[in-house]
C-alpha cells in the first residue's frame, strides 16, 4: 500500500481542513456539505471501503461512541440509518497521528505535448518579434 498521500489528495484534505473551525462544535447544514463520505475517506486513504469501515469508531448498541484517538471518529449522527460522515480535519489526523502517513506535495515536469511544443514556438517567435521592434526603436529616436 502507498505510504503517503497523492498530491492531488493532500491538496484536497488540505482545502478541506481550511473550510473548518476547529472550534466548531455544532454542524449546521452549510456544514454537512463540507463532510466526506465513505468515498471520499476511501480515496484520500488510498484504502480499501473495508479499511475505511474498520478504522470508524463506530459500536452496533452506541448510535455516537465517544472520541477515540486511535480510531477515526464519525459525525454525530442523529439514526442508525444516517450514513457516516468526517471532518477533513479528522481524517487527515487519523491518517497522520494513527496511520502514519504524511501528505506529500510532488511537482512533476508536465510531459512535452503538441500544445506545449506550439505554445514554446510562439514565445521564441514572440520574444525575437519584441527584439526586432526594440531594436528598430533604437534606431529611430
Amino acid at each position: 500500500m502507498n505510504s503517503d498521500f497523492s498530491s492531488s489528495n493532500a491538496e484536497a484534505l488540505s482545502s478541506f481542513s481550511t473550510q473548518w473551525n476547529d472550534d466548531a462544535a455544532t454542524s449546521t447544514a452549510d456544514d454537512r456539505t463540507t463532510l466526506l463520505s465513505i468515498e471520499a475517506v476511501q480515496r484520500y486513504l488510498n484504502r480499501s471501503r473495508a479499511s475505511v469501515y474498520r478504522y470508524a469508531n463506530t459500536d452496533p448498541d452506541l448510535l455516537n461512541p465517544p472520541y477515540d484517538p486511535k480510531k477515526l471518529n464519525p459525525e454525530i449522527r442523529s439514526n442508525k440509518d444516517a450514513p457516516l460522515e468526517f471532518r477533513p480535519q479528522e481524517v487527515r489526523r487519523f491518517a497522520e497521528e494513527v496511520l502514519g502517513l504524511n501528505p506529500t506535495i510532488q511537482v512533476q515536469p508536465l510531459p512535452e505535448t503538441v500544445t506545449i511544443s506550439l505554445l514554446k514556438q510562439i514565445l521564441q517567435e514572440l520574444k525575437a518579434i519584441h527584439t526586432l521592434l526594440e531594436t528598430q526603436q533604437a534606431k529611430d529616436p
